[in-house]
């Protein structure tokens, strides 16, 4: 009975999106400088999308970005794809996409789960009604040249934004950043029905698209040879607000911290009360200098969106040894008493999170990737803001982490443990190995994201 009514609901939702195609095929005449940007998931997390949004409206074209997202520090709702948890956190967009006037952040709302009957159904109903949803958002939208997709997640917005596009006359541009089944391989397991039926929906659907970009060489290879798509690699690059943090603004951000999380707080207060002091940076308020504690605690950041392709007991067993499953890091996390190390676990507001960044000593990057195939984007950032890194090893991260040039690799708890204890063993050390690396990243004259995107994106989108 229920799939029945669902049913008839996207046919009479899907009536007046046919109505909708005649009366748009009138307006194609200024389609040409306008692009449709589509992100079935958090904008405030894909800081990737969000990049080819800024990059297309400094380029001229005018920019439609539709995505789930809240005005505030974040909100809690229900999950929008089939490779997402149950739960999860919808996050503010940089502030240059809310002010910029030539984009307009379309916001996709999410639609109720049934909370009863057999789990395939609930999928089933969540995908047609999110299928149904996206497809009237789109078409009632301008008519555009392009529509941008990020995948994952791609399962309905593959197939919606192929039709959208066909219907329309708009061009289908998939940015490859992963394979959807792969992530939900994670959970389900390879051979289960729901993940062979999406990777047959990814492979076929995939295939329709008139421009693909991917996130390495190794997802291009693949994508040629296994699934017949040709597609150019544009690399993930910083972009230009990720950089080393001026101490003072270092210090500002400690003490916004201090007052929701402890180990940010000094442990002794200053014997002069003119001086502001967090657990790593002190100022005298009458000078006005910012200067770091003498013996001040290493900061160790490891960027993370608690997903099953990231394993934080590899860092919890080198943190033992040397001295939505966030809940469940935060449970062993709680069953640890280590002597000379405090856990945090924040949740930064956008323009926090590159600040603390360039104000770390060490990022760790525990991402091993479900296929293989992609790159973790926080350890790009962390190298634009020229900081050190510690990444588990996986078939194609020697295209970013150089071992032993740019950071160091490793494959298990005992090894990060080893490489902890080298890196800080006489910190602060301006002559040891952590400084090495900073200094290799500060002379490397990283490229940045908007002159990449110049180079490899814009001429796809202007070639006539």
């Amino acid at each position: 009975m229920a799939a029945s009514c669902v049913a008839v609901l996207a046919l009479a939702l899907l009536l007046p999106v046919l109505l909708l195609c005649a009366w748009k095929r009138g307006r194609q005449a200024g389609a040409s400088a306008h692009v449709v940007v589509v992100v079935l998931g958090d904008v405030g997390r894909s800081p990737r999308m969000q990049y080819h949004a800024l990059s297309l409206a400094q380029s001229g074209f005018s920019v439609t970005l539709l995505g789930f997202y809240s005005l505030g520090l974040c909100s809690l709702v229900s999950a929008s794809s089939l490779c997402q948890p149950p739960f999860t956190i919808h996050s503010k967009p940089r502030d240059e996409l809310l002010q910029s006037d030539r984009i307009q952040i379309v916001k996709l709302r999410e639609l109720p789960s049934l909370g009863a009957g057999p789990r395939v159904l609930q999928y089933g109903v969540k995908v047609l009604f999110q299928a149904v949803y996206l497809l009237w958002k789109l078409m009632c939208t301008d008519p555009a040249a392009y529509i941008f997709l990020q995948n994952p997640p791609g399962l309905p917005a593959i197939a919606v934004c192929w039709l959208v596009g066909c219907l329309c006359g708009s061009k289908l541009v998939i940015d490859w950043h992963n394979y959807g089944y792969s992530i939900m391989g994670l959970v389900h397991g390879p051979r289960h029905p729901i993940v062979l039926l999406a990777k047959w929906y990814e492979k076929f659907f995939g295939r329709l698209s008139h421009l693909n970009l991917c996130v390495t060489n190794a997802m291009r290879e693949d994508l040629a040879e296994n699934w017949c798509i040709r597609a150019v690699t544009v690399y993930d690059k910083p972009a230009s607000f990720f950089k080393e943090t001026p101490l003072d603004l270092q210090h500002e951000l400690f003490m916004k911290l201090s007052h929701t999380y402890s180990p940010f707080q000094s442990c002794s207060a200053p014997s002069d009360p003119s001086v502001e002091r967090s657990a790593f940076t002190e100022r005298d308020c009458q000078s006005g200098v910012v200067r770091r504690l003498h013996g001040r605690p290493a900061l160790l950041v490891s960027s993370t969106s608690w997903t099953e392709d990231e394993d934080f007991s590899i860092l919890l067993g080198a943190l033992e040894r040397k001295g939505p499953l966030k809940e469940h890091y935060r449970h062993l996390i709680s069953q640890k008493h280590l002597r000379h190390v405090q856990f945090c676990t924040p949740w930064l507001e956008a323009e926090d999170y590159p600040l603390l960044l360039g104000s770390a000593d060490l990022g760790v990057c525990l991402h091993m990737s479900s296929s293989g195939l992609d790159l973790p984007m926080k350890v790009v950032d962390m190298f634009g803001c020229c900081l050190p890194v510690c990444a588990v090893n996986f078939k194609c991260l020697h295209e970013l982490v150089r071992h032993g040039e740019n950071g160091l690799v490793f494959k298990d708890a005992e090894e990060l443990a080893a490489q902890l204890q080298m890196l800080f063993l006489k910190f602060p050390d301006p002559d040891g190995k952590l400084n090495q690396f900073r200094k290799e990243l500060r002379e490397s004259e990283q490229l940045r994201w908007d002159e990449s995107w110049q180079r490899t994106v814009f001429p796809l989108v202007t070639h006539k």
